[in-house]
């Protein structure tokens, strides 16, 4: 099924937040070690799915995935996102010992696609997974501080290292899919602070070219985080399916700028609204959100990022409540 037509399936709006590192508390387990182990990740969106019933499922997103599986030092919190601790690449030879690897046969890469295999068992509504797109994998290789003053000083530098990163993200995006992935969302957050002609010239035409390979799932959104507002024109170019906007976009404004058949997502604060206000500040943002964002069918309400592990359950429990209201 395409997402414009899951988008407009149903009688109702389409309620999916992000819900993978809250959801942790309900298997009472770590984020770590649903990091570790396919079998109680699977468990975690099992309970996600039986608790709060979301019209699609996230995995827990993990940014350091695909860069620990080249072998760089991660840094794995318990209850925090791991964070890539090195960024060693510093021009084109140094990818020769990255070469070597094959981040498929990492453990922990593996474990992710057992989960999405574990998931598509038992649970009934589209499952989604989470890869690291080209530019962001280049940048967690180089830095994003230095791969961005590269895209001005170095261009060419930069272009070898995001194709190498976009092989990864294909080949990882399509054992994903054959595990049974219905959507895969492409993280591009190193991306948000590229002009248009930059975010193009870098990032867009490479994701474009994951969006097109073979074997991909039927469903390909296009997640960057931050005000994207700027570059809304290029990220459609790419033809994402879908667009997963971070809290600061303005989404009607956004909806005037997209193509109708491209499924806009998000975007309550996760933060600012889902982890700090009470269950009815939470249920006044949704419905703000809906207001804005009535009369347009191509939207599915999310938030506007993965959900902190602290946010409070009641505030999930009002965000569904209101908004399959």
């Amino acid at each position: 099924m395409k997402l414009i037509e899951l988008a407009m399936s149903g009688e109702r709006r389409l309620v999916a937040p992000l819900l993978g590192y809250p959801g942790a508390k309900l298997t009472g387990s770590s984020l770590k070690q649903n990091e570790f182990n396919p079998a109680l990740h699977a468990k975690t969106m099992d309970r996600i799915a039986a608790r709060f019933a979301p019209d699609a499922v996230f995995f827990m997103m993990d940014l350091s995935l695909e860069a620990g599986a080249l072998g760089l030092p991660v840094r794995y919190p318990l209850y925090e996102s791991p964070s890539v601790e090195e960024h060693p690449i510093r021009e084109v030879s140094d990818l020769d010992a990255l070469r070597v690897l094959d981040p498929l046969d990492d453990a922990r890469l593996a474990g992710y696609i057992k989960t999405m295999e574990l998931m598509k068992r038992s649970i009934s509504v589209p499952c989604a997974a989470y890869v690291a797109g080209p530019f962001t994998l280049a940048g967690l290789l180089m830095g994003a501080s230095d791969i961005a003053m590269a895209t001005i000083t170095d261009p060419e530098l930069v272009h070898e290292i995001v194709r190498f990163a976009q092989d990864i993200c294909i080949r990882y995006s399509r054992a994903l899919t054959e595990a049974g992935a219905d959507m895969i969302v492409v993280l591009e957050p190193t991306a948000t602070f590229l002009s248009p002609r930059s975010f193009a010239t870098f990032c867009g035409t490479y994701v474009r070219e994951v969006f097109e390979a073979p074997g991909m799932a039927d469903m390909m959104v296009l997640h960057i985080c931050g005000d994207t507002t700027h570059i809304l024109r290029e990220m459609c170019a790419t033809g994402a399916h879908g667009l997963s906007l971070d809290a600061p976009v303005n989404m009607r404004a956004a909806a005037g700028v997209v193509d109708p058949d491209v499924v806009l997502i998000g975007n309550v604060d996760p933060v600012g609204v889902m982890l700090y206000r009470d269950a009815a500040g939470v249920a006044q943002a949704v419905r703000e959100l809906l207001d804005t964002m009535s009369g347009v069918e191509n939207f599915i309400l999310s938030t506007g990022c993965d959900l902190p592990y602290e946010t409070p359950h009641e505030n999930i429990d009002a965000f569904m409540s209101e908004g399959r209201r």
